[in-house]
C-alpha cells in the first residue's frame, strides 16, 4: 500500500510557475515509476502528464514539454513537477500515481487554475 499526499496547487497568472510535490508513506525507490495525471473537466479522462521510472527515465505529455519538469527525491520519497510558463489550458485537478508493478494508486488530486 501507498498513500500519496500532494501539495502546491492553487491560483497563478499564465506565464507564472508552480511546483507540485507528491509525497508517498513509504519508500518510493522501489517503485516502477511514478506521475502526474491531470483532469481538465469533469467527466473528462485523467491525461497523463509526466512520468518517471525508478531509473530517472522521465516521459511527457506533448502539450507539457518544455515547460513542465518532473523529478523524484528518493530520500524524501517525494516526486515533483515544476511548471512553468503555465497557460489557462493547463487548469486542471492534478493528480499523483505511483505504480508497484502489480497495482496502482492515485493521491486525492490538488486543483492549478491559471487565468488569463
Amino acid at each position: 500500500q501507498v498513500q500519496l499526499v500532494e501539495l502546491g496547487g492553487g491560483l497563478m497568472q499564465a506565464g507564472g510557475s508552480l511546483r507540485l510535490s507528491c509525497a508517498a508513506s513509504r519508500s518510493i525507490f522501489s517503485l516502477n515509476f511514478m506521475g502526474w495525471f491531470r483532469r481538465q473537466a469533469p467527466g473528462k479522462a485523467r491525461e497523463l502528464v509526466a512520468t518517471i521510472t525508478s531509473g530517472g527515465n522521465t516521459n511527457y505529455a506533448d502539450s507539457v514539454k518544455g515547460r513542465f519538469t518532473i523529478s523524484r527525491d528518493n530520500a524524501r520519497n517525494t516526486v515533483y513537477l515544476q511548471m512553468n510558463s503555465l497557460k489557462p489550458e493547463d487548469t486542471a485537478v492534478y493528480y499523483c500515481r505511483a505504480d508497484d508493478g502489480s497495482r496502482g494508486y492515485w493521491g486525492q488530486g490538488t486543483q492549478v487554475t491559471v487565468s488569463s
